[in-house]
């Protein structure tokens, strides 16, 4: 795994000794005055990110102090693995004693770097942890590491059939089910919306369905937005807006990555994972506003704007979903640019129809560091959805609540009865700090999965 290794034996290793403002001056006097006053002379205080080598008297590193904030801090140790020399490390037990599982999470987490088209700069420092740790923390890591990797890649290579692909192996790899509806099967099988957003592009659109677990157990739904590319459609984006748009299958790369959770966890649960997989492209084919869409629901839909075809491509994924009343439909979804100007770039916006499933998706949030935050259902912003010729519009004209519109939009196509979460998620970093590189980036998915481990498992 990369940046952790298993300790084995007696494996020679430099300590990593954590301090904060409080406990500094105590630790680095075990190691002499003279230490103590050269820390002061270089303003190590303990304070969080701060780091500093205390050399071994043979030229090498012998200790490394690093300040810290809260001992549960799942970054605390994320500015390492790319400063430190290249070499082997390992948790002291003295100064603060961090939570061993998170320490190494952040240690990885700052490790990572997506290497398939260019070499990292420089080897990552690994460090040692026991098989228990290892073991615990290797399946989200994982997951984690599959949404960046996802996400990172270009649209040349993570196109509508690959996205694909990638269902069909997690779906032999756990034993599961694999299924797609490709080109003129979705509207043989009554996908309209998918099929029109994707028809333009030169490769196919398909709707991904994999089914796992046994029929007793509580039915719950994945689905994820799978944009491999969003143009805006005849709506053009501007070429800034349009710059990081391989990003716009962020939805689908999380689904994938909680769906290959679940399974891996075993989790009492019956899972289907669906993901409409479409380049939203310019063609003479290409959906025109204007047009009127009969959906999967028979909800029709006058287009306003190419440009919000997530929504359109979901609204016949969860119909489906629903068809089959699971006790629990999920979505993930790179929606809406107002979601970040409401919440920037680190909060996901969560919709949900349910406030037990807002309480423990916010618990979950902080609890693993992770965390997305609730908006309103606010109904009466239905109005701006209001179409003169069809039951509604994919956007309205107003600028005002563009997430809690789309989200209403989605709204529609889920009963009362069925629980639904919906969450708003950026996906990407836009710069890099410790443990969160720029580039792709899971939110949201820790959360999403300890909630349905609490809920199910």
């Amino acid at each position: 795994m990369i940046g952790l290794k298993e300790a084995r034996g007696t494996t020679s290793a430099v300590s990593i000794v954590a301090v904060d403002a409080s406990t500094w001056t105590r630790v680095a006097q075990r190691f002499g005055k003279y230490v103590v006053e050269w820390l002061k002379t270089t303003n190590f205080r303990g304070a969080p990110g701060q780091f500093t080598l205390l050399p071994d008297g043979k030229g090498g590193v012998g200790v490394v102090l690093v300040g810290i904030g809260a001992s549960n801090d799942r970054y605390a140790l994320s500015s390492l693995p790319m400063s430190l020399p290249a070499g082997t490390y390992q948790l002291s037990d003295e100064g603060v004693k961090l939570d061993a599982e998170r320490a190494a999470f952040g240690w990885a987490l700052g490790a990572y770097r997506f290497t398939r088209y260019k070499r990292a700069p420089r080897e990552a420092a690994t460090l040692l942890v026991d098989r228990e740790t290892l073991r615990a923390i290797e399946p989200q890591l994982n997951a984690v590491m599959k949404v960046r990797d996802l996400v990172n890649t270009p649209t040349e290579d993570m196109g509508p059939q690959h996205l694909s692909a990638e269902i069909k192996t997690l779906a032999g790899e756990h034993g599961a089910t694999f299924k797609e509806f490709v080109g003129a099967q979705l509207l043989k099988s009554n996908f309209p919306t998918i099929h029109a957003v994707g028809r333009a592009s030169h490769r196919d659109p398909r709707l991904v369905e994999l089914r796992w677990g046994k029929t007793k157990h509580p039915h719950i739904v994945v689905i994820g937005k799978g944009v491999c590319f969003d143009t805006g459609g005849l709506d053009m984006k501007t070429s800034d807006g349009m710059r990081w748009m391989k990003k716009d299958m962020g939805g689908a790369a999380h689904a994938i990555a909680l769906a290959g959770l679940i399974m891996q966890a075993k989790l009492p649960v019956r899972l289907t994972l669906l993901v409409p997989a479409v380049e939203n492209a310019i063609s003479g084919s290409a959906y025109r506003p204007g047009e009127v869409i009969t959906t999967r629901a028979g909800i029709t839909v006058e287009v306003d704007n190419t440009d919000a075809e997530g929504r359109l491509v979901l609204c016949d994924a969860i119909a489906y979903a629903v068809e089959d009343k699971p006790d629990l439909v999920v979505d993930f979804a790179t929606l809406t640019g107002a979601a970040r100007v409401g919440l920037g770039p680190d909060l996901p916006a969560l919709f949900t129809n349910r406030d037990d499933l807002a309480a423990l998706a916010q618990q979950a949030g902080t609890d693993e560091q992770d965390p997305v935050w609730r908006m309103p259902l606010w109904t009466p912003y239905l109005s701006m959805l209001d179409s003169r010729i069809a039951d509604t519009v994919n956007a309205g004209a107003s600028r005002l609540a563009g997430a809690i519109t789309a989200a209403l939009f989605l709204q529609r196509f889920v009963p009362d009865s069925t629980p639904w979460m919906h969450l708003d998620t950026y996906s990407w970093n836009d710069a890099d700090r410790p443990g969160r590189p720029a580039g792709g980036e899971a939110q949201g998915l820790r959360t999403f999965f300890a909630l349905i481990k609490a809920r199910y498992g």
